[in-house]
């Protein structure tokens, strides 16, 4: 009798055992359909593709100082430029507004990884030592380093060696892949480091410098504003860059959407009509 009862008691467990994984197993086939949707969500707003237009705000990393790219007006605090104009283009087309954060050259990189802008944009040069903090979009220029100097010296100073003699005052702004070059040519020469990139082309044409080392395009620009002042060679730069806008790391969907755009926008003439613009000043 009293091994009948166990056995009855066993089969009952096993009964009730049974019954309850079904149960479970019930549960779980008609809860992972609910689930699915809720992991999805924190990834889909875990891209910026997703966040910008939802907040209709544009961030928008960028040093001013940088024509014909980027330029803050002093007294006005307006943003004006070639990336400017793509900025809001970008932003219109995320159904959003831009809004310009200010950075310098040697924190842009540094800002946007802290999360205190979306993009950074203002004619930024693509380095490896930038790629290791943050992502680059497409490029949209090819450029590369070369002379602007005082069109009476524009035979003077068409290579490196010319260039790094005792004697010859070389400018450069500080933080940036200009003052990078120089330091890694300049060993004779005088170096000087001008803190305002706005102003330092006026130091070439007061004479107290002689030389300037910077992308061909802003040697384009300086000299077009300048008569005063000549591009040497800008079409055989002595290097090779190119420029791209600055985007989050690890963000692939928002990288590809930019990637998009800026492919776009450089083929169907938007971009060179912006450059138009200030290059035909």
């Amino acid at each position: 009798m009293r091994r009948t009862v166990t056995l009855s008691a066993l089969a009952a467990v096993l009964a009730a055992t049974a019954a309850g994984s079904a149960l479970a197993v019930g549960s779980t086939a008609h809860s992972a359909p609910e689930r699915a949707p809720a992991d999805r969500t924190p990834q889909q707003r875990g891209t910026l593709l997703d966040r910008v237009p939802e907040r209709g705000v544009l961030r928008v990393c960028t040093t001013g100082d940088y024509r014909p790219f980027s330029h803050r007006d002093p007294t006005s605090g307006a943003y004006t430029g070639i990336d400017i104009k793509m900025a809001g283009d970008l932003a219109k087309s995320l159904d959003a507004k831009p809004k310009y954060v200010p950075t310098t050259w040697a924190t842009l990189v540094d800002d946007l990884a802290a999360g205190r802008c979306d993009v950074g944009m203002g004619g930024v040069s693509v380095t490896l030592a930038r790629a290791r903090k943050a992502s680059f979009s497409e490029p949209y220029l090819t450029d590369g380093k070369t002379p602007i100097v005082r069109c009476a010296d524009k035979d003077k100073y068409r290579t490196l060696e010319e260039i790094d003699q005792p004697g010859v005052r070389v400018v450069v702004n500080p933080g940036g892949t200009n003052e990078q070059f120089a330091r890694a040519h300049i060993k004779q020469a005088t170096l000087t480091v001008h803190p305002d990139n706005t102003t330092i082309f006026d130091e070439i044409i007061a004479g107290r410098a002689d030389v300037m080392m910077t992308d061909a395009s802003e040697t384009r620009y300086q000299s077009a504003i300048h008569p005063e002042l000549c591009a040497v060679h800008p079409d055989e730069p002595f290097s090779f860059s190119e420029k791209a806008y600055v985007l989050p790391r690890g963000d692939a969907q928002f990288k590809e959407y930019v990637d998009q755009w800026v492919h776009l926008a450089t083929h169907d003439g938007t971009y060179k009509k912006y450059e138009d613009e200030w290059m035909k000043r």
